[in-house]
């Protein structure tokens, strides 16, 4: 970890960009979608509601 609070650890696209962000304090993940002046930005839920985790934030913590 870079002492950033959040991470892009996906990006795909040029004009429509797709990337997918980590909160370095809790390994939450997040997805922003941004087209032209528009974005979007939720937290990424399991089939349960519960926030996906990074794998990699999960096998730093143990």
């Amino acid at each position: 970890m870079n002492g950033k609070r959040f991470e892009v650890v996906e990006k795909q696209g040029k004009l429509e960009v797709f990337q997918v962000i980590r909160d370095n304090q809790t390994g939450v993940l997040y997805m922003s979608h941004s087209a032209g002046y528009g974005l979007g930005l939720t937290a990424l839920v399991d089939q349960e509601g519960k926030p996906l985790l990074d794998d990699e934030y999960i096998e730093s913590k143990l």
